[in-house]
């Protein structure tokens, strides 16, 4: 499969479903692979797949099928919440995998845009922005500083001034 297919098949899976601001969720997934564009089509085909397993009833053997590469498809598992996994175990499993964290980088950097984050309610915004920073702390540390830095500024550029102070912290 092609990014194009791979971009239809998640238009397909995510059909009807919105995001937390009601949105529809294809939206989310289509500017996560974009933030992935600098590293080629299978990590981009990676970003359209991201949260599938998790949020549709598709299967990664059912990608495995369709023709998805292997590197996408491990990727994607890597990424997808297990149930009674904690969240911070969960980002630490990412970590081990350099295409996971990329993939995760640029999913944590859409949901802290802060576009999105000022249509959530008070509480729920506070608590996803500490949630979605102790994850940066935990990613960007897995990560090269330049590969971080080109998936915030086509994602979530408000990230930069906090890249930048890490790395005058370093």
């Amino acid at each position: 499969m092609n990014v194009a297919e791979i971009d239809a098949f998640a238009a397909e899976a995510h059909a009807g479903q919105v995001d937390k601001i009601g949105v529809p969720y294809i939206e989310h997934v289509r500017a996560v692979a974009a933030g992935l564009a600098p590293f080629g089509g299978e990590l981009v085909m990676a970003g359209l797949l991201h949260d599938v397993i998790e949020d549709t009833d598709v299967t990664a053997e059912r990608l495995r099928e369709e023709g998805v590469p292997e590197r996408v498809v491990s990727a994607v598992e890597a990424v997808t919440n297990q149930p009674g996994v904690p969240y911070q175990e969960k980002i630490q499993r990412i970590i081990r995998s350099s295409d996971a964290t990329l993939v995760k980088i640029s999913d944590n950097a859409h949901n802290s845009h802060p576009d999105r984050a000022a249509q959530l309610p008070e509480e729920k915004r506070l608590r996803l922005a500490a949630k979605y920073r102790a994850a940066r702390d935990v990613l960007w540390t897995a990560a090269d500083d330049h590969d971080i830095e080109a998936i915030v500024t086509i994602v979530n550029p408000s990230l930069l001034d906090e890249l930048r102070e890490r790395r005058a912290a370093k």
